[in-house]
């Protein structure tokens, strides 16, 4: 009979589980106790690293879909833009947990931050880069195609081009769906007219709502709207 009480994995852990998810590891990445200038900052830090951690999974997800644009395979890229949706959703979601920490806690741990600011993440970076190369992939693909971005959302909204079309926004909703909580979040516990850990204003997290990724995807609705019964 098969031993399965035993870990049959290379590597260190008491156990498969801790082998194949690291989490002796993980689980030490977090600043400890004696460093603490307050317990919260457990709190804060596990909530930015979970982040990163999905932002990793949304970005893998995008350049996945970009690769199958390129192939012609636009239901394969919807169904993986959804993917990284999702994981925005979660991430935005996740935000809330920061509501706990009050603003005089918050006073006593942003000096251990240093100069440290979200707009350094490398997941939200790698996120961005990854969605602007599915975006020249989705329009290379539809010159391709000869088909253009006003008749694609003139025409059936059935059609794979018109799907992945919408899972972008999708996309650009949820990115502009985080800013706008984070942006909440920020002034809760640090008010307004402050500024940032590298010296920008908090109300600038304001003016970030407005960006997009897929800047013609939302023109195109306002040139329909516009034409509409010219």
């Amino acid at each position: 009979m098969t031993d399965l009480s035993g870990p049959v994995l290379p590597g260190e852990g008491v156990n498969d589980y801790v082998r194949y998810m690291r989490t002796d590891e993980l689980l030490a990445l977090q600043r400890t106790a004696e460093q603490w200038v307050h317990p919260d900052e457990l709190l804060f830090q596990i909530a930015h690293q979970s982040t990163e951690l999905w932002l990793k999974l949304a970005t893998a997800q995008l350049d996945r879909a970009a690769a199958h644009v390129a192939d012609g395979q636009p239901g394969h890229a919807e169904l993986l833009v959804h993917r990284a949706a999702t994981a925005l959703r979660l991430v935005t979601e996740q935000l809330d947990i920061l509501r706990h920490l009050t603003p005089a806690d918050f006073a006593r741990i942003r000096p251990a931050l240093g100069n440290g600011s979200g707009a350094e993440s490398p997941g939200w970076q790698g996120l961005r880069r990854a969605a602007r190369r599915l975006g020249r992939a989705f329009d290379g693909r539809l010159a391709a195609e000869g088909t253009d971005l006003g008749a694609l959302y003139r025409g059936d909204p059935t059609t794979a081009a018109y799907r992945l079309a919408e899972a972008l926004i999708e996309l650009d909703e949820r990115i502009a769906l985080w800013r706008t909580e984070h942006y909440k979040i920020a002034t809760r516990i640090i008010g307004h007219a402050v500024l940032g850990t590298q010296g920008t204003p908090v109300d600038t997290l304001a003016r970030l709502i407005a960006q997009k990724l897929f800047p013609r995807l939302w023109q195109v609705r306002t040139e329909i709207t516009r034409g509409y019964g010219s």
